[in-house]
């Protein structure tokens, strides 16, 4: 395979340019679609052109299957692989309902992490461009007052951070009794026992006639106890059956810890990355694994959740846009964030559990492109791999010598 030079000077970013929208470059989690249209919804005409704009041709499944049972004010308990469209799924029916004649907030959007605050904002933002519907973001780790200035004016859908939005609402700043709908985006960890009692608290505050909506790839035993408890009569919608990790061939190359960097080095050489995320488990790790390929003489940022707010925030932003290819991330980055050049996920440091090593893999192949996943294993990593393997039903390869660029490069 021809090597893939990436040291400083080289201009390499136009290769960061999506593959075409040609289905055989896709797979079917995202074009085994019932063939609807935007239109079949019955969406405002703002909307519509939102979407297009954005570039959305036609609904992905998770988007057929959710908007028209959303927009119907139905609790959802949705299952899909990420990179599928779960955004825009919650999104544009929550932009529908918005009445933009009422000074209330009408629609509470949690996530785990800043991160995802930001880019589903973003998203939100950029489909209701021509509505007026006003999107904020609360997080933690950002000016409180800043906030509170802000709602004094009119916001009509929060994308927020549970801790953060619960502060607000407890001060009677965030007014949240006309908040009739409330999306959970990664479900599963605002349901983990960090966050679940803050969200438990949270939805006291809202409407009585609320409508919940979960959306997650995976769904442990507590998302269970959640949904008997809080949802009604929530419509199912799972697309993970047999697609949990479809478009993402995987790899193990069997070493011992100190030959790591050697290999990350030959991987770097033999491998056609647009972008890269190298998971390590621990802060320190990050860190140093970072110096180490800078030393090299590749291009590399760093990213984890001691870093500051503003610090992270740049970095995910250079990233997405393309001006730097390797990021090196704790487990941080690995709820949903949507960056589609991300080609390449090496698993610097294998992950302890199959929930883990689903989302740090699911940076790669999003919106059904395809992309590759290398996992560096340790003797003491073999059990783990085995385990990972059973639990998601799936199939992690040798690494062979040449990977052909047909699986992860259009």
């Amino acid at each position: 395979m021809a090597a893939a030079p990436q040291q400083a000077g080289e201009d390499w970013k136009s290769r960061l340019a999506l593959p075409p929208k040609d289905s055989r470059f896709k797979t079917e989690d995202v074009t085994a679609t019932k063939g609807n249209s935007f239109e079949d919804y019955f969406l405002k005409r703002e909307l519509l052109m939102g979407i297009y704009e954005k570039g959305f041709e036609n609904p992905s499944p998770i988007q057929e299957e959710s908007i028209p049972i959303a927009l119907t004010g139905r609790d959802i308990l949705a299952r899909a692989k990420n990179g599928t469209g779960k955004t825009a799924a919650f999104c544009i029916p929550v932009l529908e309902k918005v009445d933009t004649s009422k000074n209330e907030v009408q629609a509470l959007l949690l996530v785990p992490t800043r991160e995802l605050a930001l880019q589903t904002s973003q998203v939100c933002k950029e489909l209701g461009k021509h509505m007026g519907v006003e999107v904020m973001v609360s997080t933690g780790g950002t000016s409180l007052r800043d906030d509170i200035v802000r709602l004094g004016a009119t916001v009509h859908v929060i994308v927020a951070t549970p801790g953060r939005i619960l502060d607000l609402a407890q001060k009677g700043v965030a007014k949240l009794d006309k908040c009739s709908v409330c999306v959970m985006d990664e479900a599963d960890k605002l349901l983990s026992p960090e966050f679940q009692p803050v969200v438990e608290q949270l939805i006291a505050f809202l409407s009585q006639n609320r409508q919940i909506c979960l959306y997650s790839a995976t769904f442990p035993v507590t998302v269970k106890q959640f949904k008997d408890k809080f949802l009604r009569k929530p419509y199912i919608i799972n697309l993970m059956e047999e697609l949990t990790l479809k478009g993402v061939s995987q790899y193990y190359a069997f070493v011992e810890e100190r030959q790591k960097v050697h290999c990350l080095n030959t991987l770097f050489a033999k491998l056609s990355i647009n972008q890269s995320i190298i998971f390590c488990n621990s802060v320190n790790r990050v860190e140093l694994l970072a110096k180490k390929i800078t030393e090299l003489g590749y291009s590399c940022f760093y990213i984890h959740a001691k870093m500051l707010q503003s610090h992270r925030n740049r970095v995910f932003h250079d990233f997405r846009n393309g001006n730097c290819r390797n990021l090196v991330s704790s487990d941080l980055f690995t709820r949903g964030i949507d960056i589609q050049a991300v080609n390449v996920v090496i698993n610097f440091d294998f992950p302890k559990n199959s929930e883990t090593y689903l989302h740090r893999v699911g940076r790669s192949g999003r919106f059904g492109h395809l992309g590759i996943a290398i996992n560096l294993i340790t003797y003491e990593d073999r059990f783990n791999l085995y385990k990972i393997e059973q639990e998601l039903g799936t199939e992690i390869k040798p690494i062979p010598p040449i990977i052909e660029k047909g699986l992860y490069c259009a």
